[in-house]
Formats: structure tokens, sequence, C-alpha cells
């Protein structure tokens, strides 16, 4: 359609940008596209673009430039986690969920060490029991929302049990005090406005005769966040060099903004978003099944067939994060990153190569044979 009206792709989207979901008629909990468009365009320099195709060359290389926009639903689902505090000051973390290479292990630390205020290296991490608290598994882009929203929850009643207890335990220093007085800070049970009037958790257990303490949390979504629609966005801007001689594409450079609620560790989501470009370019120009007709059988069913990209076929991926407070999505304000990224990847690619060539491909992978024509 862009190119039909004559119109910038970018301020088409502009033009029709939806402020609620035109799907399910509902406000979104947040929606920062608007940002990542621009986010991304800034960093490509999409503003250079001109509006014909085959308009950019490199001695005898065609360029173009290409732009998509990427959604998908930010979901989440019941969890629980187990806290298990020891008389050595560690905590460990307990659910049912895995790591499946995607960092759990990395940002359930995290999450623990915040909600409980103790330093990252005082916990530790146990997954996939199928003893420990029920938990979502790795698919859906729901791992992370799910186990921060439980981590929050067992954190809350990790806290309010260990206020009870430090009031109640014999000689304590927090006599006189009221629940709502305390905090917990560096393993310690403390007064708010006399920080150092406070009792180490080991030496809670201890007077108590306890080996350890164990609390538990569950969170779920609630009924009032059906009245909302919630996405996490983003936005990728490729470029393309075409040879005319022989229809070879390669993806030159890329830069991709993405939206997805509170990030807790920007350096595994980088790597997220990157994998997640790297599969949708394969989708976009290597990968395809191919069926016998007679057998219905795959005939390229191992990689020495079948195409996958590999590191001399990528280039730098740029990689933004705008910033984006939510917390009407769940109660961390976290929206799964793990495949918003693969969303529009191949669009954006199939949009470069038609600015290159002028031809427009719409089934994949965009192979040789469809641009010698």
């Amino acid at each position: 359609m862009a190119a039909a009206v004559k119109v910038d792709p970018l301020e088409l989207r502009l033009r029709n940008y939806a402020e609620t979901d035109p799907h399910e008629d509902k406000p979104f909990t947040s929606k920062s596209l608007r940002e990542c468009y621009a986010a991304g365009a800034r960093a490509f320099g999409w503003d250079r673009r001109p509006l014909e195709p085959r308009a950019m060359r490199d001695g005898d290389m065609l360029i173009g430039w290409g732009m998509a926009s990427a959604t998908r639903p930010a979901n989440w689902q019941e969890a629980g986690v187990r806290f298990v505090f020891t008389g050595d000051g560690d905590v460990t973390l307990q659910t049912g969920s895995h790591d499946i290479g995607t960092g759990t292990y990395t940002i359930a630390a995290q999450m623990t060490a915040d909600a409980l205020n103790l330093p990252v290296h005082r916990v530790h991490v146990e997954l996939g029991d199928t003893r420990f608290p029920k938990a979502p598994i790795s698919a859906g882009s729901l791992t992370a929302a799910s186990l921060a929203a439980a981590i929050l929850a067992g954190a809350e009643a990790a806290k309010q049990q260990l206020f009870k207890l430090a009031l109640s335990t014999e000689r304590t220093p927090l006599a006189g005090f009221a629940d709502a007085d305390l905090a917990l800070a560096d393993g310690f049970v403390q007064a708010r406005a006399a920080p150092h009037t406070r009792i180490g958790i080991p030496a809670l257990l201890a007077r108590n005769g306890m080996e350890r303490f164990v609390a538990t949390g569950t969170a779920k979504p609630g009924a009032d966040q059906k009245q909302f629609s919630s996405h996490a966005f983003g936005a990728h801007f490729a470029e393309v060099r075409v040879d005319p001689d022989l229809g070879h594409v390669r993806v030159s450079r890329w830069a991709g903004a993405f939206a997805a609620g509170r990030i807790l560790n920007a350096k595994t989501a980088r790597s997220q978003v990157i994998g997640s470009i790297v599969w949708g370019i394969g989708m976009a120009l290597m990968e395809e099944t191919r069926v016998d007709p007679h057998t219905g059988r795959i005939t390229n069913a191992s990689l020495s067939e079948y195409l996958v990209p590999v590191n001399a076929d990528i280039p730098d991926i740029a990689t933004i994060f705008v910033e984006e407070q939510d917390r009407r999505t769940n109660p961390s304000g976290v929206k799964g990153v793990g495949e918003v990224p693969m969303v529009g990847v191949a669009a954006a690619i199939a949009n470069a190569v038609w600015h290159a060539t002028g031809i427009r491909v719409r089934d994949l992978p965009i192979t040789v044979e469809k641009l010698l024509i």
C-alpha cells in the first residue's frame, strides 16, 4: 500500500496507528510501538530512504531498505515458588519451571535478590523438579512474567512471616515495633526508622531452634486483566544487498527496537533478541521444508540439506530496548521478549528485497529463482 500511494512505509504506519487493540476492541495495558518506530528509524538512518525501488546501488549491487512491525501477546500463567532460608544466610528459590538456555536461572536469581533485598550471591535457584511448586513451561514467552509475579508474591509472604517471627522471638531487639515498622535488608529484619535495630535471619532461626525457614507464594492472572489487551511491540529496519545477475540476497545491516515492559537483564534479553532475528533471517532466505509428493516424506530432514544461517550470513544487529512501565500487564511489569523479535523479520527482509529490486516476493523463502525473472 505504501508503494501504491507513494508514501514512506513508516509514515503509512504512523498515519494508521491503533491506540487500542482493533482485534479485541480493548485498551492496551501499554503500547510503545510509536517509540520503537522512532528509536529504530533513528538508529538505522531511515529518513535517508528513497521512495522508489532500485534507487540505491553500491557498484553493481542493488541496495534495499525495508521495515516491519512486531507484536506478540504478553501472556502469563499461574506460578508458584518456594523460598528456603538457611542458617548460613542464604536463600534457595525452588520452582517447577525450567531453563532451556533462555536465562531463567539468571533472572530468577536476580528477581529473588531484588524482592528480598539480598545480595545476589546469597541466592540459589533450583528448577525443574516436580516436588517444587507448579510453574509454567518455557514456552509462549510467559516464563519470566509468570515467575516474576510468583516471586513477588512469595517474597511478600516471606517478609510478613519473618516479621512476625522476629517480633515474637525472645530477647528480640525489635520489641515494641509492629509489622508495618519493619523491613528486610541484606539478610536482616530491621526497623525502618532505625536500621541498626535489627536481627539477622541466621540468628532468628537459631534462637527459634529452626534449621531452615520456608515460605511459599503463588500468583495468577485476575479477572480484571481481561479488560485489557497486553502485547509486547517492536520495529525492524533491514538493509539487503542483492546481486542483480545472480539473484543472491545478503542482509547487510539491521536495527531493531523493542518495548517489552520491564527488562530484567539487558544482556540476556539482547541475546534473545539477536537469536530471534537470526531465526527470522533464516525463515526469510533459507529455511524450506521440502516434501516428496509421492511419499509425503521430508526430503531435507537433516542440517546438511535444510539450510539455516551461520555467522557469515548475519550482520551486526543493533538492538534497542524502549523503556516501558506497565503494571497493568502483570504485577512485575514484565512482558516476554523471547519471541516478539522474530515477528516481522521476514516481512522486513521481503520489503527490503522489493525496495532493492522492484520484485515483490510473497512466499518464503526468498530464493534465487524467485528473483531471476
